[in-house]
């Protein structure tokens, strides 16, 4: 029986450890490790600098909402950093791919929290960017991770472009 509660990513099969290593050797894993760095040093350059005049513009109520807020941004991207990071170190053969399956270094569900801001007043624009981009990458992530890490069910479901490719590979001694 096939788990349908989470979209698989790679349908082709296999066990976690083989996905984590395909993935991470991927020009897609390449461009998601670049757009996650960036987004860290951007935060991090907004938050050290302009950031901090911001939120001396807030009222009590509104610096409390900006350090919490930016808290748990500073949180969810350090995850996603070591999560990108740990799949990087597979991709460079730092970390073997079974390694890399274990759970410290899965990503967690990024729950959602209340409203944060008092009534009539919002988070700078520039932090409400941020939090938006990191909880999207967050997202994206996530998926893959669930679908990279996800045991058995894979292996039964029929894939004939996965199975080509897999023929390919055997063909030219790649596999």
């Amino acid at each position: 029986m096939t788990d349908t509660s989470t979209p698989h990513l790679f349908p082709a099969g296999g066990e976690p450890a083989t996905r984590a290593a395909d993935f991470a050797a991927s020009e897609v894993f390449e461009k998601l490790f670049a757009e996650g760095m960036s987004l860290v040093e951007e935060t991090a350059g907004y938050l050290d600098g302009p950031g901090r005049d911001d939120s001396k513009l807030l009222d009590r109520a509104g610096a409390l909402s900006y350090a919490t807020e930016s808290m748990k941004l500073t949180t969810r991207l350090m995850q996603t950093a070591s999560w990108l990071l740990a799949q990087r170190a597979v991709a460079e053969g730092e970390m073997s791919a079974i390694d890399a399956t274990d759970g410290k270094y899965r990503l967690v569900e990024d729950k959602p929290t209340e409203k944060l801001w008092p009534e009539g007043e919002n988070a700078p624009q520039v932090l409400s960017s941020l939090v938006e981009r990191s909880q999207a990458l967050y997202v994206r992530l996530k998926r893959i991770d669930d679908s990279l890490y996800a045991e058995g069910a894979l292996e039964t479901d029929a894939n004939p472009v996965a199975d080509h490719m897999a023929a390919l590979r055997g063909a030219f001694g790649e596999g």
